[in-house]
This record gives structure tokens, sequence and C-alpha cells, in this order.
């Protein structure tokens, strides 16, 4: 049946159907021969998913990025704090990185994603995509990045770009020189204490 050719089949999971949907998937005939469905029960909110990645020789399972982004145990590292407008741009903007591919960058404007960099071997590289991207809306938007900026570069690159704000996890060997180039720029950053890494 799967090794027929041209034949596309669709695999649906849901924790359950209805009677309607199970009638349209199993009876129409664009759908009858081509679908498998799976029922696989109500998942509890906090339950444990795992991510498979396929790797040369095997594969690697990891746990998902399920970690609750609380604002509560940031903790503002520069001398600059970020207003209210500000906080809030930067929140969403980090809770969008767990689902871009590292290394992510994130510009976030008036509750808009306007730029991402991301997939790239280097974070400063993720950095000028991002602004690219972003264009003209680049001034004036906070930036968030997934994991720890290892240099300083990356600081003075945004703050070229008129960015305002930086959302980070913090735990690099030099932080204190990422923070000393925000507090040279006027840059209100907050280290999370987690990251969002995803590959």
């Amino acid at each position: 049946f799967l090794a027929e050719p041209r034949l596309i089949v669709a695999d649906i999971v849901a924790p359950d159907f209805t009677p309607e949907a199970l009638e349209i998937l199993t009876t129409k005939p664009k759908w009858k021969s081509n679908v498998r469905l799976l029922r696989v029960g109500q998942i509890q909110p906090g339950q444990a998913q795992s991510q498979f990645r396929q790797i040369d020789g095997g594969m690697l399972c990891q746990a998902a990025d399920d970690l609750d982004d609380d604002s509560s145990t940031w903790n503002v590292v520069t001398q600059a704090q970020p207003t209210a407008a500000l906080q809030s741009d930067l929140a969403f903007a980090w809770s969008v990185c767990r689902h871009v591919k590292s290394n992510a960058i994130l510009l976030a404007k008036s509750g808009l994603l306007v730029g991402v960099g991301a997939g790239q071997m280097s974070r400063v590289d993720s950095v000028e995509i991002a602004i690219r991207k972003a264009g003209d809306r680049a001034e004036g938007s906070v930036l968030a990045s997934d994991a720890f900026f290892p240099f300083d570069d990356s600081i003075h690159q945004a703050a070229a770009a008129g960015i305002t704000a930086i959302i980070q996890p913090g735990g690099s060997r030099r932080d204190d020189e990422v923070i000393a180039a925000c507090n040279q720029h006027g840059l209100p950053m907050i280290f999370t204490g987690c990251r969002h890494f995803r590959h």
C-alpha cells in the first residue's frame, strides 16, 4: 500500500475524532484511501514530550522545550532598565525563540515580529540576518537571543541598528563584556537564566 508510486498518505494525529470528522475522513474519495487516523488520547499539560532527530548511525532523543517563561525569575543586568513597553516586546520575542532554529535571533516591535535570523553557525551572523530582514523596522525594536552571546560584537551590531533592548539567557564566560557593551550603548538587557536552543 505505502510503496505504490505517486501515492501520498496523510497521517492525522489527534486526541480523538468526532463522528462527523470520521465520516468525512473515511468516506470521501480524496481521503479514504490516503489517510491514517491516529488517536493519541489527551496529553496533559506539563507531560514531558520527547523530540527525535536522526543522526548518522542513530537517533537523538531529547526533552521538548516546554520551559515556563516566568518573567519573575528574569534579571535586568544592566544600568538601564527596560520600560513596560520594552518588557512586553522582550517577553513576546523570548516566547517565540523556542520555535526558531538556533542560533536564533528575533527582533520585535510593538507586539510584532519584524526580523528573524536563524540556523547560522555564528550568533553574530544571525544578528546580521535579523537586522537585514527587519530593514527600517529594526530601529526601535528589541532583540531576543535563544542562547548567550559569546562575545560583545553582536551587542555593538544591535546598537548600530537602533535596537533598544536585549533579552538572552546569560551564562557566557564573557557576560561581563557583553553587559559592559550594553551599558556603553545605554541598552537594557535581561538575563532569563534558561535557554531555548533548538536544533
